[in-house]
């Protein structure tokens, strides 16, 4: 099935997966490296000040993916999957409309 053929709710359905892919790739490369940066303080080890920044930055990350998780572990959560859809959407349309609120 072409993209071009297809009627418009299978194309934003089809392009709300893209945009969530490629979100969740986002914040999955940002969180690369998390757990030997978090194991060097139970090693005896110090975090640099750069460090701290940047252990804040992948938690932030790791946030964001939270919602995908929660779906991903709880049983029969894929039933929850449009509401998931719908709460994101939701989200991303509050922020493009009022730039300065921070969810």
């Amino acid at each position: 099935m072409g993209r071009r053929f297809s009627p418009p709710i299978v194309r934003n359905m089809l392009d709300a997966q893209q945009r969530e892919r490629q979100q969740i790739t986002r914040e999955l490369t940002k969180i690369k490296g998390l757990m030997p940066l978090l194991m060097k303080r139970r090693n005896g080890g110090r975090w640099s000040i750069d460090e701290r920044h940047e252990l804040i930055e992948q938690l932030h990350a790791f946030a964001h993916l939270s919602p995908y998780f929660v779906v991903l572990v709880m049983p029969g959560s894929f039933m929850l999957l449009p509401a998931l859809a719908w709460w994101l959407d939701r989200r991303r349309g509050q922020r493009a409309t009022d730039p300065g609120k921070h969810i």
